[in-house]
């Protein structure tokens, strides 16, 4: 089965704008205007990428199991293969090979799907690590209080964006590194030196970082509520959530520009 492409752009007129405006000099929010406008159309099918509706989904799951009295076997009953007291990084290869599950000889395997999957582990572990204070020091104990700690609004809308915003700088980044290569390494180029180039990465993700507050502000009540109304998530409430989040994300980044 085929893999599907975000997006080949490179000789569109839009694409070209993103070019120029890498080249001359624009700054981040500006860069991503372009970005998300010449990629909005691939963005807006967010229910076509498997992985990241999968991807979502299982975030949703974490806290939910993580409140249930065996948290292994919650997990498990989720299609999460963990051992009975499962660590950190137990739950975010689960978390991975679970996606990779559902896409079965990488029928449906995009780019975007990829990058959320990655950015479903990054998330996983920020929040956790941020929670228990610790990456290898956390016992099983402190991973199951830590995941369930995000299912309340406020907890859970915080962990929704930690995932969009690395995901939508993960989408940014896969077009801009098609420019960069052309645009570091000269005193006549955009990027001088290589630090110059991580500058203005690190300004991308704080842009998008900024932009997924949007997301923050309503992704908690999302999952209050539908989890009360219909007695837990479904997979495909988490694709209308995603879509409805994507679109929400593409409308900040363009704001963001002004």
């Amino acid at each position: 089965m085929g893999h599907t492409r975000l997006g080949d752009i490179p000789r569109t007129r839009k694409w070209q704008e993103v070019v120029g405006l890498i080249s001359g000099g624009a700054g981040a929010a500006q860069v991503a205007n372009g970005i998300i406008r010449a990629a909005e159309q691939g963005l807006q099918l967010t229910t076509e990428h498997k992985a990241l509706v999968e991807a979502f989904w299982l975030l949703t799951q974490l806290p939910i199991a993580a409140k249930e009295r065996d948290f292994a076997a919650a997990l498990v009953e989720r299609g999460l293969n963990v051992s009975a007291e499962p660590g950190l990084m137990d739950v975010v290869a689960a978390v991975s090979e679970a996606v990779d599950a559902r896409l079965p000889n990488n029928a449906g395997r995009t780019d975007l799907g990829e990058m959320a999957q990655a950015a479903a582990s990054e998330a996983i572990v920020q929040v956790v690590t941020e929670r228990t204070q610790s990456l290898f020091g956390s016992t099983p104990e402190d991973v199951k209080t830590g995941l369930a700690g995000l299912a309340t609004v406020k907890q859970f809308g915080v962990f929704a964006r930690q995932f969009y915003g690395r995901l939508t700088d993960k989408v940014l980044q896969y077009f801009v590194s098609r420019v960069t290569a052309n645009n570091v390494g000269g005193n006549e180029l955009r990027f001088p030196t290589l630090a110059a180039k991580a500058e203005f990465d690190k300004a991308l993700a704080l842009h998008c970082r900024e932009a997924s507050k949007i997301v923050e502000a309503f992704a908690g009540e999302w999952f209050s509520k539908t989890k009360w109304e219909n007695q837990g998530i479904s997979r495909d409430d988490a694709a209308r959530f995603a879509h409805v989040a994507m679109r929400k994300m593409v409308d900040e980044l363009k704001a963001g520009a002004r």
